[in-house]
C-alpha cells in the first residue's frame, strides 16, 4: 500500500519542460542590462542638451547686456549733440555752429563736437560709472557721431560699434533730425 501512496503524490515532470524554462530564463538575462544602458544614454543626451542650452543662454546674456549699454551710449551721444544745438540757440550763435558734414566723437560733458572721429574706444570710470575718453578701464565700445548738414536741418546719427568676447561685431545706430524752426 505504501508504494501506491508514493506513486500518487509523485509526479514526474518531463525533462523537456526544464529545457524550455531554462532557455526562456537565459534568453532574457541580458535584457535588464540593455534597458539600463538605453535609459542611461537617454538621460545623458538630455543632460547634455540642458547644459548646452544653459551655456548658450549665458553667452547671449553678455550680448544682451552689451547691447543695452551700447544703446544708452548711443542715446547719450544724441543728447550731447542736441544739447550743443540748444546751447548755440541760447548763446545767440548760429543754430548749427560747430556742425559740419563729418564724423565726430563726443563725451558726456562735451561743449562741442570733437573732430575728427579717431575710432578710439570709450573708457569707463568705475568710481563714477561714467563713460568717456580719459578713464582707466577700456571698453569695447566705439561711439561715432555722424552729422549731415542740410540747409535748415541737421541729421545726426549716433553709432556705437563693439566686438563681443566671442568675436561677433555689433552696432547700434540711432538717427535724429533737428530743424531750424526758430
Amino acid at each position: 500500500m505504501q508504494n501506491n501512496k508514493n506513486k500518487k503524490f509523485k509526479k514526474e515532470i518531463p525533462a523537456s519542460r526544464f529545457y524550455i524554462l531554462d532557455s526562456k530564463f537565459y534568453s532574457r538575462s541580458g535584457q535588464l542590462l540593455i534597458e539600463m544602458l538605453v535609459a542611461l544614454g537617454i538621460l545623458t543626451v538630455g543632460f547634455l542638451g540642458v547644459m548646452t542650452l544653459l551655456s548658450r543662454a549665458l553667452g547671449l546674456n553678455r550680448v544682451v547686456a552689451d547691447n543695452y549699454a551700447a544703446t544708452y551710449l548711443a542715446i547719450e551721444g544724441m543728447e550731447v549733440a542736441k544739447n550743443i544745438l540748444d546751447s548755440n540757440l541760447i548763446t545767440g550763435a548760429g543754430w548749427a555752429t560747430g556742425f559740419s558734414s563729418n564724423d565726430f566723437e563726443v563725451q558726456y560733458n562735451s561743449p562741442t563736437l570733437i573732430y575728427p572721429a579717431t575710432g578710439a574706444p570709450l573708457t569707463f570710470d568705475p568710481g563714477t560709472h561714467l563713460y568717456g575718453y580719459g578713464f582707466t578701464e577700456t571698453t569695447p565700445f566705439v561711439r561715432t557721431i555722424r552729422v549731415q548738414l542740410k540747409p535748415n536741418e541737421v541729421v545726426v546719427n549716433s553709432i556705437v560699434d563693439w566686438t563681443s568676447r566671442g568675436g561677433g561685431t555689433f552696432n547700434v545706430n540711432l538717427e535724429d533730425h533737428f530743424y531750424n524752426w526758430r
